[in-house]
């Protein structure tokens, strides 16, 4: 396996969008205008949305609320690898209360696991792997979370991810 130095990965969930208008092109463009790589950990509802990352290589799976069409054109679930580090992904809507260990379980051996669903940012270790949730990047409205995303580095020493807001919401 060719290993890529400085890998970037931009990761978003949660858009809640059946389709592409100019704020959301500018936003993710920009969000995002450094990335290799674009994770989306579903809830997309339309998968068109993901034309906006043309060029860049993007991983993307259904959420609970997505449509149809979209459910029937993503996976559920994805685990792949970036450098030498395995990663998994899913919306995480099917693991209740439990989360982190349902997460754990879904993905045994991976080093960093992507996940949405809640509308809440979060980066955090539990056991060997790094939870990452961008929290939504349309922002939650009545639930007070601003629109956000993450950015996952991936370097020859490790893994590590930082959260982002946007300056407003769509």
């Amino acid at each position: 396996m060719n290993k890529v130095r400085g890998t970037t990965i931009g990761v978003l969930s949660d858009t809640h969008r059946t389709g592409i208008d100019d704020r959301f092109r500018s936003q993710a463009k920009s969000a995002f205008a450094r990335c290799d790589t674009i994770v989306h950990a579903g809830d997309l509802i339309s998968q068109d949305i993901l034309s906006v990352f043309e060029g860049k290589h993007v991983y993307a799976v259904h959420g609970n609320m997505c449509s149809f069409a979209t459910r029937s054109r993503l996976p559920e679930s994805i685990s792949f690898r970036v450098n030498d580090y395995q990663f998994g992904l899913c919306h995480g809507h099917r693991f209740g209360r439990d989360l982190e260990t349902g997460l754990i379980a879904r993905f045994p051996g991976a080093d960093c696991i992507i996940f949405g669903h809640t509308h809440h940012p979060l980066v955090q270790r539990f056991a060997q792997a790094l939870l990452v949730n961008p929290g939504s990047f349309r922002g939650t409205g009545r639930y007070g979370s601003l629109p956000s995303y993450a950015i996952i580095s991936v370097e020859e020493t490790g893994l590590s991810a930082t959260l982002h807001s946007l300056q407003e919401g769509f």
